[in-house]
């Protein structure tokens, strides 16, 4: 409650909202004087934070009054990327756009539009949305394939939806498997620690996944540190030791799974001492992690996006979901539970597209699960788009509409996608920031930042599982809502869908079934139904056969491999070993970190003082090899390209694996590229085939690299943080999780 927070003026109004700094939803108190907000302080009453606040959530007032913020509608004058510009009115932006599409529309076709995002925020589902109402299938964003979703895609198909970790004091798990995941640090799914925090303290067994040693492999009972790219193999090992050694529940298994058997049958090949040379983990080391993981009870599998960026990413979903599924540790207190799904699934017109017209999108056929007939959110593969873009084959995709996505930094090969963006008829960006993804535009629209916008935000795929407002408290500039300003092209088109207020989208939302509309939520603030375990015990798995299907018959049905196999990384010492004898070192990259989200917050001082610089991991053994010392900066090249980064010395690596920051940009320097090759990871990853069978994701890890000592006439030049960039938040809550 508020009892013992400080008394508020009366020229201060308080309202209550949803933080979408990251894809989360962490509740906040918006304290507002004169139009503007004057201080953001976490909800200790919200189930998702209970009052805390990350470091990017504390520092918000810097992005909101940020001095770098766009603030109007601005066209390109010179040549594009040269960084001229020319203020417009929203009609002039407006008026262009329609135009643009229809004319892009007339001579290629709907589906020669492109629409894109980025990473999960208020406006995510709106895009797809708009893109369905405009008639083009080519919407995409990275995490479709790369991030999140191939967890999402692996476990519909496999248990009918996605499990969430639900801590609570009725039972809280006696094991925890953190693979690939370090949520006491920062949590690429946007949920913050606390449950993790508060089932710690009570002393559980953890068994850790990790080719770096974070603190929670300090401390781990078991800490398994593999060779990137070969978590599938561990996967199916442990999978092996739990059967061949008649660990599993018979009982669960018997009733609630289909195709045990099989299952039994493809592991068998896959014993420790199979995966110990792949893994460069000790046979007895996996043996003893299996036993543990399937003898104590209950327990959860804290699962991270880490698995997620190889083109093994399903497989090893697929694995890692048997796990939980032959121990019996679903939905029940202190194991894997299924999020509530209170409200009916967003509007996003899939089912108004006719199917000859879905069938174009660029990836339909051949990555079924990603952008075919399996695809829980059917988008675009992107590298299959980029290269109709580039060659116009197989047919051509000739402008581009991007709602919040950095793609030049945060996408794979950015050589490739500077490319690609340069080859479009137009571009059109609508962004909080002038990105060097923006400098490529032709048009640039301002848009809102999540305090500045009215929302829902539902939170089905996390444990509390909370239906959350997000309420417009000031006007920035001249920025405009997303959704917004989707509706109003479509309005404009003359389009039949997404034409509707959003409002009136999120009264549908909230609707029978919660009992209120957008405006009664917005006087509650959020809502968090009850939470109920053993679900499907009622009704069943929602998969075909109404069981978990460890064996996929809908994934048989599209001549896809229904059992999870090990799949070698395409570019490793084993798979590429010549390449590895240029590249000796394994690259990891994509490891979060509190300050920032991908490529976002680089423009905040608060954060920037955590995080001034760009920095990689060497083991000190490898840096002594090397001749360089901490602080000091290296190159570090794959066959692709290169990055400048500054070296960290650290035990807790191997020392054939070098771990890379992503994101980096430097929004302080004015040229229009803004530094963005000098030091991003993604000069560095691939967009290349092989790609994933089912969901077509490429290859940002467990690539090869060179590091290479930079004299120091090489070392890159930087401007200082600006001075001009002083910090609006006075006080900054300590991030306790």
């Amino acid at each position: 409650m508020r009892e013992n927070l400080p008394e508020i003026s009366e020229d201060i109004t308080i309202k209550k909202s949803t933080c979408r700094n990251c894809h989360g939803g962490c509740g906040v108190l918006l304290h507002i004087e004169n139009e503007k907000i004057i201080k953001i302080e976490g909800d200790p009453e919200h189930p998702m934070n209970k009052g805390a606040l990350c470091p990017m959530g504390a520092s918000a007032l810097e992005q909101i009054y940020n001095p770098k913020r766009l603030k109007y509608p601005m066209r390109r004058v010179g040549e594009r990327g040269e960084g001229k510009w020319e203020r417009i009115t929203w009609d002039e932006a407006y008026d262009e756009i329609v135009a643009k599409i229809k004319e892009t529309q007339a001579e290629y076709g709907d589906e020669s539009i492109w629409v894109g995002t980025g990473t999960g925020r208020h406006h995510f589902a709106y895009v797809s949305r708009f893109a369905n109402a405009i008639g083009t299938p080519n919407w995409c964003e990275p995490g479709t394939a790369q991030c999140f979703r191939p967890r999402v895609h692996g476990s519909v198909l496999t248990m009918g939806q996605l499990p969430v970790c639900v801590y609570t004091n009725e039972e809280m798990p006696e094991l925890i498997l953190f693979w690939g995941h370090n949520p006491l640090y920062s949590s690429p799914d946007g949920e913050m620690g606390f449950g993790v925090k508060e089932a710690l303290a009570r002393k559980p067994k953890t068994i850790v996944v990790d080719p770096r040693e974070t603190m929670l492999a300090r401390k781990a009972d078991i800490w398994l540190q593999l060779r990137p790219g070969t978590d599938d193999a561990l996967a199916l090992a442990m999978l092996n030791v739990i059967i061949e050694e008649d660990l599993y529940d018979h009982d669960f298994v018997k009733e609630w799974t289909h195709g045990f058997d099989a299952l039994a049958e493809r592991v068998k090949k896959y014993t420790p001492e199979w995966a110990a040379p792949i893994t460069w983990c000790k046979a007895d080391q996996i043996r003893q992690a299996a036993r543990l993981y399937a003898t104590v009870k209950p327990s959860m599998l804290e699962w991270g996006c880490a698995i997620e960026h190889t083109p093994a990413c399903f497989q090893t979903v697929r694995a890692l979901l048997c796990l939980p599924s032959i121990t019996g540790n679903i939905d029940h207190p202190g194991s894997w539970a299924f999020g509530m799904t209170p409200i009916p699934p967003f509007p996003q017109l899939f089912d108004k597209m006719p199917k000859e017209q879905q069938k174009k999108r660029l990836g339909y056929e051949n990555f079924k699960v990603l952008s075919g007939e399996l695809a829980q959110l059917p988008s675009a593969h992107i590298p299959t788009l980029f290269e109709a873009i580039r060659s116009g084959k197989p047919y051509p995709v000739r402008a581009g509409l991007i709602f919040g996505n950095n793609a030049l930094s945060t996408y794979g090969e950015v050589e490739l996608v500077y490319e690609t963006l340069k080859s479009l008829d137009y571009l059109m960006v609508a962004e909080l920031y002038m990105t060097p993804t923006a400098e490529l535009a032709d048009l640039i629209l301002p848009v809102s930042t999540w305090a500045e916008v009215d929302a829902v935000v539902a939170t089905p795929f996390y444990a509390q599982n909370v239906i959350a407002v997000q309420q417009k408290a000031i006007q920035y500039g001249e920025c405009i809502q997303d959704e917004v300003i989707m509706t109003e092209i479509c309005r404009r088109l003359g389009v039949e869908h997404c034409t509707e207020d959003p409002e009136q989208v999120y009264d549908y939302l909230l609707g029978d079934q919660l009992g209120m509309n957008f405006r009664e939520l917005k006087e509650k603030g959020w809502v968090q139904p009850e939470f109920k375990y053993h679900k499907y015990k009622e009704k069943g798995f929602k998969t075909p056969t109404g069981k978990i299907e460890l064996y996929s018959t809908l994934l048989e049905g599209e001549g896809i491999d229904p059992l999870p196999y090990f799949e070698e990384p395409p570019e490793s010492p084993y798979s590429t070993p010549e390449l590895a004898k240029e590249y000796p070192f394994i690259l990891i990259t994509g490891a979060r970190i509190p300050m920032f989200f991908q490529s976002e917050f680089r423009q905040m001082p608060t954060l920037r003082k955590g995080r001034p610089e760009p920095e990689c991991e060497l083991h000190p053994d490898t840096a002594e090899a090397l001749g360089v010392k901490a602080g000091e900066w290296v190159s570090i090249e794959t066959e692709r390209g290169r990055c400048r980064q500054k070296v960290k010395v650290f035990k807790g690596i191997d020392p054939n694996v070098v771990h890379a920051q992503h994101g980096w940009w430097f929004p302080e320097e004015d040229s229009p590229d803004h530094g963005n090759w000098r030091s991003n990871a993604n000069t560095l990853t691939s967009m290349q085939p092989p790609y994933c069978s089912a969901m077509g994701t490429y290859q940002l890890r467990a690539l090869l690299c060179k590091v290479i000592p930079l004299a120091e006439s090489e070392e890159p030049w930087r401007p200082d943080l600006p001075e001009r960039f002083e910090s609006n938040v006075s006080d900054i809550q300590e991030w306790n999780c």
